[in-house]
């Protein structure tokens, strides 16, 4: 059997100071009263994590809306029938809320029979034209049942309603996806209200979620994974590692699962290269590894296994499709309400494409998926199934087992790009998980509110503060380009993450930060991101573009450069890295007191990536690897040669001279490459 190679892992050490759990006098969570707070708001966006209670936010911001804000009927939309549960009545009054949410039977369509796909049967769509029609006020619907609804009925029969999206990040600005292009309608109309939630703000694809001219007229309501965990009253710790293996996971997978920790198994797809082309036989093969079989549970459809203890623990599988009614009835086992606080239910859950969004098992510690899945959407989706609080769950953690390229390969260049996509949700992961950072111009600050600054607040200097209640960082940088559209400021404030995201799904950035020895960090921090920037938003002025560039720049090296300079040296320890991020900002802090944006966009956002590689993948492997990337350095391009030729002039401007070619530093030379590209690109008559 081979060993799978752990690269080390992101782990968030929790507070646990019970906020997320605690109720105000209406019976509202922290975040259900923030949300609450904006229920006035015709078009409003709640961006929380898994378990964070959004479901119930809504039902509370629909239930003012319907009674005092002239709403006369509410349709809450869902991407899958299993998460219509979530929407099931709820006796709000006994908790201090002035009504209960109620849904009647024949209005929750996720309970009807018949397929999502309206195509083959229309009943559905039929009785949300029928609701519309009524004096009742609730319905909940899958996407599709709505899609369907709104291409027969027309955006206008919804005037007057709440529509609400769950899993928003569904939603997509691309003319095809017909969601999107039907709520845009919908805020053409302005005639309906819209309330959007997710999770998970970041789509598989480059594709935005909203259009920046409708996501303008949204508010946003933000509640972060920082927060959500912290304020855990059980949950201590989240750690998420990457597994490298060789030849077969199923001889890798028993180095991983561990029986006596609640788990999902995500087996892959079996068009992928991780699969043994028999789905079955993989499940098979798990619960053998596991154990002796003892047969099947007749009244859960669940597989009894004896595990090396003597104990019988409970195996559920949602992979076999070949029977309908007895993976039926293993569903609607794990969905009994009756059970949904019992501990000892179900171990184990072997899956492919279920178990995942929406999908509620407040018992799972451990999300083990094998191969890289289709998009960082999905994993951090797969991530919140295992990050719910319970009682006696002190740690969770979650597993993505990826095949090592053999350098014997052929195609070992392509093979990597399951590692490259790993390595990018990580990263994403570890801004999603890591404090709020506050930027302000060094030559223009004050001190933040609530926050107390390492010795002192010092007029003139670059300061560093810390807001202990909330976990946030301010820091004072010189040289930062402050946003000055409302627009800039609300996506300096709320959105960095998305544009990181956008950043680290870029195959060319990853290639080059990880193996390009000879790269010039800014071509990646200034150029590639100045770009991704500019063409995720158009239609700011040069210097909000900048402003954005250079916070989402700042966030991402400050979090990498903090978990490095904290996990380095004889005191670093691999089990304790969770604390070690904010130890790590403040060790930043300390020892450079003159924070400046030159120095920040220095820094190579993956130089630390590659140093767990470096531990964890074969030395052959990565040579070779590096090697043909290196040589994959592309030639400078119009576009680019423009950027550098307006960098090369503010350099002259800065110094009184242009850059030379021959300068020691690498970037100054980029920047004379860039400069003399661009004035040969416009001899040739390349720019328009």
């Amino acid at each position: 059997m081979t060993s799978p190679k752990p690269i080390p892992a992101v782990v968030f050490e929790t507070a646990r100071t019970g906020a997320s759990a605690k109720s105000n006098e209406m019976g509202m969570r922290t975040m259900q009263e923030r949300a609450y707070a904006k229920r006035g708001e015709q078009y409003l966006l709640i961006k929380s994590p898994p378990a964070s209670g959004k479901s119930r936010a809504l039902m509370f911001i629909a239930l003012d809306k319907l009674l005092h804000q002239g709403v006369t009927q509410a349709v809450i939309v869902v991407p899958e029938k299993s998460i219509g549960a979530s929407f099931a009545d709820e006796p709000l009054s006994e908790f201090g809320f002035e009504a209960d949410w109620v849904v009647k039977p024949q209005w929750n369509l996720c309970n009807a029979p018949g397929p999502d796909e309206e195509r083959v049967d229309p009943s559905k769509v039929r009785a949300l034209g029928q609701f519309l029609e009524s004096d009742d006020k609730v319905l909940v619907c899958t996407h599709a049942t709505f899609r369907f609804a709104v291409d027969q009925m027309g955006i206008e029969a919804f005037d007057g309603c709440l529509i609400a999206v769950d899993e928003f990040h569904h939603v997509s600005a691309n003319p095809d996806n017909r969601l999107g292009s039907q709520l845009s309608e919908f805020i053409q109309r302005d005639k309906a209200h819209i309330v959007a939630m997710t999770g998970s703000y970041f789509r598989g694809d480059a594709n935005p979620v909203l259009m920046p001219e409708d996501e303008a007229k949204f508010e946003t309501v933000t509640y972060t994974y920082y927060e959500q965990l912290n304020g855990y009253e059980h949950l201590k710790s989240l750690s998420i590692g990457y597994f490298f293996y060789r030849d077969r996971y199923l001889d890798a997978i028993e180095a991983v699962l561990d029986p006596a920790r609640k788990t999902i198994v995500h087996i892959p797809s079996v068009n992928s290269r991780e699969s043994l082309k028999d789905k079955v036989k993989e499940v098979e093969h798990i619960m053998h590894c596991l154990g002796e079989w003892q047969g099947v549970d007749e009244a859960t459809g669940f597989h009894r296994v004896k595990v090396a203890d003597g104990r019988i623990i409970k195996i559920a599988d949602l992979v076999d499709d070949g029977d309908a009614a007895k993976r039926g009835k293993v569903l609607m086992s794990l969905k009994d309400p009756a059970q949904k606080n019992n501990r000892d239910h179900v171990d184990i859950i072997i899956a492919l494409g279920m178990a995942k969004e929406g999908f509620d098992w407040i018992w799972c510690e451990h999300a083990l998926t094998v191969g890289y899945r289709s998009s960082l959407t999905e994993i951090i989706q797969i991530i919140g199934r295992a990050t719910r609080d319970a009682p006696g769950k002190e740690s969770a953690s979650f597993t993505n087992l990826i095949a090592e390229p053999d350098a014997s390969e052929a195609a070992v260049v392509d093979a990597i790009n399951d590692t490259l996509k790993a390595i990018a949700a990580s990263l994403l992961m570890e801004q999603v998980l890591a404090p709020k950072f506050n930027f302000t111009p060094k030559d223009k600050s004050e001190p933040l509110k609530g926050f107390t600054y390492e010795g002192g607040y010092e007029p003139g200097k670059t300061n560093f503060g810390v807001n202990e209640e909330t976990g946030q960082f301010h820091f004072e940088i010189a040289g930062l380009v402050e946003p000055k559209s409302p627009e800039a400021i609300r996506i300096c404030q709320e959105d960095l993450n998305e544009v990181i995201a956008s950043f680290v799904q870029d195959k060319t950035v990853v290639e080059q930060g990880l193996f390009n020895e000879e790269l010039v960090p800014q071509e990646l921090t200034q150029v590639r991101m100045g770009k991704i920037v500019r063409d995720k938003y158009p239609h700011l002025t040069t210097d909000d573009q900048e402003a954005i560039r250079q916070r989402a720049v700042a966030t991402m090296n400050l979090t990498q450069k903090a978990k490095e300079l904290a996990t380095v040296g004889p005191a670093a320890d691999e089990t304790k890295i969770n604390t070690a991020l904010l130890d790590g900002v403040r060790k930043i802090a300390m020892d450079v007191r003159e924070l400046d944006i030159d120095l920040i966009d220095s820094i190579n956002p993956f130089a630390a990536a590659y140093a767990v590689l470096a531990k964890a993948m074969d030395e052959a492997t990565l040579k070779q690897v590096a090697a043909v990337i290196s040589a994959k350095r592309t030639a400078i391009t119009p576009e680019d040669a423009k950027d550098y030729a307006v960098k090369a002039l503010k350099f002259k401007a800065e110094r009184g001279r242009l850059p030379a070619i021959d300068a020691s530093d690498s970037w100054e030379r980029l920047l004379a490459e860039g400069a003399a590209a661009f004035v040969r690109f416009k001899d040739e008559g390349r720019y328009a």
